[in-house]
């Protein structure tokens, strides 16, 4: 007999806190937040299996996501993140459901308020008030000038520039056969001339001074040995032999330009006439 007594009042304790418990979670104060503007509901321990969010769509009122989830026990303690697109009051568990697709079964409250940014009795903003567009203007006339002024620039490119080109290319006088010599004679004077540049020099000399001098028909050495006889054709021969084979002290003053006089009204190609 003193055993039943005993036990309801070991009871009555745990009963008056599921009891509290209970009203807590039916007194929750709603989380507050307008359209449009994130909230959160943090530490809300919900029982049973692991909840998800539920998917929004276009129709959505309010879109939940979950920002952290841990185990609680035989339940879980969640962090929830939600954001109002309609006003009105709601309840958060409404918008979860869990991710083994059993039933949610009950819940406790959670419910937020979501208030309009608009005036009572507003569903939409006002209408912005009509302006008159003008019909050329500000970025549009920008955009037209900077438009005209790139054609401008490369039709100037194309036709001035050329004109340009073309007018200098004919003020310009033409290169001549001392000019191509030119180059090779300096890199021979100061001893540097490789010995295909050598070959060329005397290969331009050749192929212009024996059609010159009538020289076809005779071999290379002959034609070679003739011209180094002759005063103007041997001229330059002779004092490329002696810039190959004098040291640089004995080589002495060399008038280039005289050297080159022979060749100075003779075309680019003259060498290559010659041969042809």
């Amino acid at each position: 007999m003193t055993a039943r007594p005993f036990a309801r009042k070991a009871l009555l304790p745990a009963l008056l806190l599921l009891g509290a418990g209970h009203v807590t979670a039916q007194q929750r104060e709603p989380v507050r937040t307008t359209v449009g503007v994130p909230a959160h509901l943090d530490g809300v321990v919900l029982p049973g299996s692991e909840f998800e969010a539920v998917p929004g769509t276009q129709t959505s009122k309010v879109v939940v996501r979950i920002a952290d989830v841990n185990v609680h026990g035989t339940a879980h303690r969640y962090d929830l993140e939600f954001v109002g697109l309609e006003a009105g009051e709601y309840d958060l568990g409404a918008f979860l459901q869990r991710k083994d697709r059993t039933e949610n079964g009950p819940l406790p409250p959670l419910p937020i308020v979501v208030a309009s940014v608009l005036p009572a009795g507003k569903v939409k903003p006002d209408d912005l008030p009509a302006v008159p567009v003008r019909r050329l203007g500000g970025y549009q006339t920008a955009l037209w000038v900077l438009a005209a002024l790139w054609v401008v620039g490369l039709l100037l490119i194309l036709f001035v520039g050329r004109k340009r080109r073309a007018v200098a290319a004919a003020a310009a006088p033409p290169l001549t056969l001392a000019d191509r010599l030119r180059p090779l004679v300096g890199e021979a004077i100061a001893g540097a001339l490789p010995e295909a540049r050598r070959h060329e020099l005397e290969r331009l000399l050749l192929a212009y001074w024996r059609r010159r001098l009538g020289l076809q028909d005779r071999p290379v050495k002959d034609a070679i040995a003739a011209m180094r006889q002759h005063d103007e054709a041997g001229a330059l021969l002779r004092e490329l032999e002696r810039w190959l084979h004098a040291p640089p002290a004995r080589r002495g003053t060399v008038d280039v330009q005289a050297l080159l006089a022979p060749y100075e009204n003779l075309p680019a190609t003259a060498a290559e006439e010659s041969v042809a």
